[in-house]
C-alpha cells in the first residue's frame, strides 16, 4: 500500500503539471499564438503525434512537462510574424502566463469540492461510541471509584450506538456545535431525542425513537463550569451538501493559499535550519520545509496506515494534492525568471515603458528581450536547483517523522 501511495502521488503530480501546461496551451491557442510542442516529460522522445501545428508526445524522463510557445522573445523566433508571443498585447501575455497557476487553483478547488461532497471529512458525530460509568470529580482523574456517582447517561439507559438527534426539541445537525447546549446547561434538565435504529416511526420519519430527560452533571474544566452527561461520541467521515461544500472549499482554499504565501515569505529564514537538518542530522520539524521526496513518502505512509479507513486515506491524499497545487500555483507567480511570474513581470515592465512612451508622444519601445536576462535566469535556476537538492538530501537522510 505504501508503494501504491507513492505511485499515486507521482501520477497526481504529473497530472498537476500537465494541467498547468494545458492552461498555457489553451489560452495561447485562443489568442492565435503558435504552440509547437506539448510534451509530458523531458529527454529522449518516446512517442509523439502531430495535431495541426502542435506536436504532442511523451519523453523518457517523467519529471514534469512543457508547452513551447513560439516567439517568447525577439531572439527566440525564426518566423517573426504577428503570432509571436512577444508581439501580443500586454493583457494577452498576462492571461497566457497566469493561466497555469490559475488552473492549479481551479484544480485545488475542484479537489476540495470532491473531498467535501464525495468522500467527506472526519468529524465528531452525535452517535455514542461509549457510555462512561461515572463522571470523575476532578479534571486530572478519569478513574471511577466505588463512591463515584454514576453518569447521567448511564442512569438514563443510553447505549453505545445510540444517536442523539435532538436536544430540547432542537434537531442536532452539527455535534461539535450542538454539544455546547449540554456544556452550557450544568444542573439543568434537558430532553434528548434518541435514535436507536428501531424505526418505530417509519423509515422516512425524522422523529426520534424515544426521548429521555437527562440532567448534565456540573464539572469544572480548566476553570470553566460545564455540564456533562458522560458519553464519548464517535468520529466518522461526513459528506457536506453542495452549498456547504462550496463554502468550505472557498474558506479552506483561501486559508491554504494564505499559508502558501506565508511559507514562501519565511522560506529564506528556514534554509539555514534545513541545512543543519540535512548535514547535521538535527531533528526535522513537521511544520518545516519538505521536498517532493518527503511528500511522496508521506503519501506512502498515509496509504499504508492501517489505523485509517480507506476513506480517510483517500481524504488525506487529496489534502496533500490540494496543498501541493495551491503552493505550486503561488510559487509560479513569484516575479523571478524563469518562473511564470518573472515573465509576467517582464510583460508588465513592457507596458509601463509603453505607457511613458505614449505620454512623451514617442513610439512604443521594443519589447524587452528575455534572452538578454539569461544570466539572471541561470542564477535563479541554480539557486532553485540547489534548494531542491538540499530538500531531497534532507528528505532521504533525515526524513520528517509524522508518526503515522
Amino acid at each position: 500500500m505504501q508503494l501504491l501511495g507513492i505511485l499515486a502521488f507521482v501520477v497526481a503530480l504529473l497530472i498537476s503539471v500537465m494541467v498547468h501546461e494545458f492552461g498555457h496551451y489553451v489560452t495561447a491557442k485562443h489568442f492565435g499564438m503558435r504552440v509547437s510542442e506539448f510534451f509530458l516529460g523531458f529527454g529522449t522522445k518516446i512517442w509523439s503525434t502531430v495535431r495541426g501545428e502542435t506536436e504532442f508526445g511523451i519523453k523518457a524522463i517523467p519529471a514534469g512537462g512543457y508547452c513551447r510557445i513560439e516567439g517568447m522573445s525577439p531572439s527566440e523566433t525564426a518566423i517573426g510574424d504577428d503570432r509571436d508571443f512577444y508581439r501580443a498585447s500586454g493583457w494577452k501575455k498576462l492571461i497566457v502566463l497566469g493561466a497555469g497557476s490559475f488552473l492549479h487553483f481551479v484544480l485545488g478547488f475542484v479537489l476540495l469540492l470532491a473531498l467535501f461532497m464525495g468522500i467527506g471529512t472526519s468529524q465528531v458525530t452525535s452517535t455514542i461510541g461509549s457510555v462512561s460509568k461515572c463522571i470523575p470529580p476532578s479534571t486530572g482523574s478519569q478513574i471511577c471509584t466505588a463512591t463515584s456517582p454514576k453518569s447521567p447517561a448511564l442512569l438514563a439507559g443510553l447505549k453505545s450506538g445510540d444517536r442523539i438527534v435532538s436536544i430540547d426539541g432542537k434537531r442536532v445537525t452539527n455535534w461539535s456545535k450542538d454539544v455546547e447546549t449540554v456544556r452550557n446547561s450544568p444542573g439543568k434538565p434537558l430532553v434528548f431525542g434518541i435514535d436507536r435504529g428501531q424505526k418505530v416511526n417509519g423509515a422516512g420519519s425524522t422523529a426520534p425513537d424515544f426521548e429521555v430527560t437527562i440532567t448534565p452533571t456540573t464539572r469544572v474544566v480548566e476553570g470553566r463550569t460545564i455540564g456533562q452527561i458522560g458519553v464519548i461520541t464517535k468520529f466518522a467521515m461526513v459528506r457536506s451538501d453542495p452549498v456547504s461544500a462550496v463554502s468550505h472549499s472557498v474558506s479552506i482554499g483561501g486559508s491554504l493559499i494564505g499559508a502558501s504565501v506565508q511559507a514562501l515569505i519565511s522560506l529564506p529564514a528556514k534554509i539555514p535550519t534545513l541545512w543543519s537538518q540535512a548535514v547535521g542530522q538535527k531533528p526535522r520539524d513537521t511544520t518545516g520545509m519538505m521536498g517532493i521526496v518527503g511528500v511522496a513518502r508521506l503519501s506512502g505512509q498515509a496509504a499504508g496506515d492501517t489505523k485509517l479507513s480507506y476513506s480517510e486515506r483517500i481524504a488525506f491524499f487529496l489534502g496533500i494534492i490540494v496543498q501541493l497545487n495551491f503552493f505550486v500555483g503561488i510559487f509560479n507567480l513569484l516575479p523571478i525568471l524563469p518562473l511564470d511570474g518573472g515573465h509576467m513581470a517582464v510583460a508588465i515592465a513592457d507596458e509601463v515603458r509603453a505607457f511613458f512612451a505614449r505620454l512623451r508622444r514617442r513610439r512604443r519601445p521594443a519589447a524587452i528581450d528575455v534572452a538578454v536576462l539569461t544570466p539572471i535566469t541561470l542564477v535563479v535556476f541554480v539557486l532553485l536547483a540547489g534548494l531542491t537538492l538540499l530538500l531531497i538530501v534532507a528528505d532521504v537522510v533525515n526524513p520528517v517523522n509524522f508518526n503515522l
